[in-house]
Formats: C-alpha cells, sequence, structure tokens
C-alpha cells in the first residue's frame, strides 16, 4: 500500500471526491467529523493537521485525517472537539496500523472517539475504554421514533410545550438559520453555561470560532454547520449548533436561554429537531459521548466509541507512552480536588486569552 502524507489544503478535487464517496458507502463513516470539509477547515488553523492518501494499484482506497505532534505524538484531526475518529476507507479495506503510522512519521496514535468498524487499529492497538455515543433514531421516520421512547418522556414534553405555549407563545423550529447574530448569542449562552460550572470554555479561543464559522452555513452535503432555532412566539428559547451530513446530524453545542429553564427548551428543541431531520433524510441525530439527563431522555440506541492508542515498537512509542500515563495520573489528581480543578481551568482559561 501507498501513502501520501498532504496538508488538508493539499488535497486534489479527485481526492475530495472519492472521500466523499468513501463516506457514502459506510453508514458509520458518514458522521460530518469524518468529512472532508472538517479536516480542511481543522487544517487552516492547526499547523499540525496533515492527512494520509492511501493508494493501492493507483487507486486510492483511504484517507487517514491526524495530527502530528512532538516525538512522533499523533492525535486525530481536531483532537480535543472532534466526536467521531477513525479512517475513512473503501468497504472491506484491511491496514496494517504499524506500517501506517511510520509512512506518517508518527511512533503512536491516540484517539478517544474512535468509530465503529476501524477493526485493524482496536485489534492491532491498546483500547482504554469504550464509552455509549447516544443516538436519536430516525430511521422508519419521526412517528417510528416517538414510539421508541418512552411514553412518559412525550407525554412530559408535550405538557411542558402546552405550558410554553401559554405563557409565551406558540413553538416554532427552525431547523437551520443562516444567521450569525444568533450563532453569537448562542456562542454566548454556551461559554455563560461552561464557565458557571467550571468547565474549559472551547468558544473563548478566537482560533477555534474562526473553524466554527468557516463550516457555518457551508453548502456541502457532507459536512455544514447548522444553526437549529427553538422559538415561542418570537424569542429564541433554546438553539443548537450541529455538524450535518446528508444522513447523519452530529450535536455539538447546545444551549437555552436560562429564563425558561423551567419549560426543558432543550428536550423540545432536540423533539422538534427530530420530526423536521426526519423530513429531510438524516438517519441519525448523534448526541455525543458522555451521558446527561436530556440525553437518556431523547436517545433509542447507544453508539460505541473507543478511547485508546496504537503505537509502533520504536524509543520514540515508549516515551508517548510514558507521557500519556503522566497526564492520566495528573488528571486524576486535578479533578479529585475541585479547588484544585477550578483553578485549573483558570490558568488554563488565563493561558488560552493569552496566546
Amino acid at each position: 500500500m501507498d501513502v501520501t502524507v498532504l496538508r488538508p489544503d493539499e488535497l486534489t478535487a479527485a481526492d475530495l471526491g472519492a472521500w466523499g464517496a468513501m463516506q457514502r458507502a459506510n453508514l458509520a463513516l458518514a458522521n460530518p467529523f469524518l468529512a472532508s470539509e472538517f479536516a480542511r477547515a481543522v487544517g487552516h488553523r492547526r499547523a499540525t493537521a496533515r492527512v494520509a492518501r492511501l493508494s493501492e494499484g493507483g487507486r486510492t482506497v483511504g484517507f487517514f485525517p491526524f495530527e502530528r505532534h512532538a516525538l512522533g505524538s499523533g492525535k486525530p484531526i481536531g483532537s480535543g472537539f472532534c466526536d467521531c475518529q477513525g479512517l475513512i476507507h473503501r468497504p472491506g479495506l484491511d491496514w496494517d496500523p504499524a506500517e501506517l503510522l511510520r509512512a506518517c512519521g508518527l511512533a503512536l496514535w491516540e484517539y478517544d472517539h474512535l468509530t465503529a468498524g476501524q477493526t485493524p487499529f482496536e485489534t492491532a492497538g491498546t483500547p482504554r475504554a469504550r464509552a455509549s455515543s447516544p443516538v436519536m433514531e430516525l430511521n422508519g421516520g419521526h412517528h417510528a421514533y416517538l414510539e421508541r421512547l418512552r411514553h412518559k418522556v412525550v407525554r412530559t414534553a408535550r405538557s411542558q410545550e402546552r405550558r410554553l405555549t401559554r405563557d409565551v407563545g406558540p413553538l416554532r423550529l427552525d431547523f437551520h438559520t443562516p444567521d450569525p447574530v444568533l450563532l453569537d448569542t448562542l456562542i454566548r449562552w454556551k461559554s455563560d453555561q461552561q464557565q458557571s460550572k467550571g468547565r474549559r470554555d472551547i468558544l473563548s479561543r478566537t482560533w477555534f470560532l474562526a473553524i466554527l464559522r468557516e463550516l457555518f452555513d457551508l453548502p456541502s452535503e457532507s459536512c455544514s454547520g447548522t444553526l437549529s432555532v427553538l422559538r415561542a412566539g418570537e424569542a429564541p428559547v433554546a438553539m443548537l449548533y450541529g455538524l450535518r451530513s446528508r444522513e447523519v446530524y452530529a450535536t455539538w453545542f447546545p444551549a437555552y436561554d436560562t429564563r425558561f429553564a423551567k419549560y426543558s427548551p432543550g428536550i423540545l428543541l432536540h423533539l422538534k429537531l427530530a420530526e423536521a431531520a426526519a423530513e429531510r433524510g438524516v438517519v441519525h441525530i448523534d448526541m455525543g459521548k458522555g451521558t446527561s439527563r436530556y440525553k437518556d431522555a431523547l436517545k433509542t440506541a447507544d453508539l460505541s466509541v473507543t478511547e485508546g492508542y496504537v503505537g509502533r515498537h520504536t524509543p520514540a512509542a515508549m516515551l508517548c507512552r510514558l507521557r500519556m500515563a503522566s497526564d492520566r495520573t495528573a488528571h486524576a489528581a486535578i479533578s479529585a480536588n475541585p479547588r484544585i480543578h477550578r483553578a485549573a481551568v483558570r490558568a488554563v482559561g488565563a493561558v488560552d486569552r493569552l496566546r
């Protein structure tokens, strides 16, 4: 197998066409985080971004988007905010992870959202944990989705909708609103939410906002930043910025106006979104790894994603493993102490602002 490493912007029109065809051939690869548009947007802001093009007999058979860091340490492209990771490939392709890493100049590749169907990586690597990525299944249409939900969830949501309609105004969902002013409002809501919970706020970083805005309203069937807005009367009560392909809507940044919190506007938005997405041919709404009250209420299935790494037998790979072990130990110690954790979040935020 021949491997050519490129910067994302060096991909040709033929490369982009082949990449999209591979995604359309496999629902497990249809997630917009795996799209070439996402890789190119990250590449415009991260100098470490690369894409390996895999060829056999002069035919392109796969693409491996990654980032290359010090000591040959590799991560998925968009590491830290990419909710689906892996190698985009033709059906039935097998590959040698060690040879791929060698061709990419990597000693080790670490992942935390490896999608299903990446058997060579999992077989050759060291999976540390499996996690669930809750999804709303829309195959069969909106009514079939509602039938899969617990009846208590649907009854409660309808009661909240009636209350919100009575108190504020009738509900309306705009599936996509290409309004930068509303996008700024969502960013403010989400930043306030993250800061109030003592979490690191990626939306405060100028370089990340540039990626988010580049993808916003992108005219692509593989990856388009979509702003869904739920209104009560004329007031936006909840919004969601997600990435959408033809078959998958990957939620990214949901938030709501806290003045309407008692009506559970986030759940109402997702239920309205399910109806609108099903009408447009979306099969899955992927709510991302992790559990929460609203995800547990809305999901009808779980996709499995893997955290771990795959490496070569080299001294550099050993150094990378030692660094990872040290990082996990430090992270566990910080997370165990709320005061230290809050101080660490503030310190990281200060460094981000200085950058």
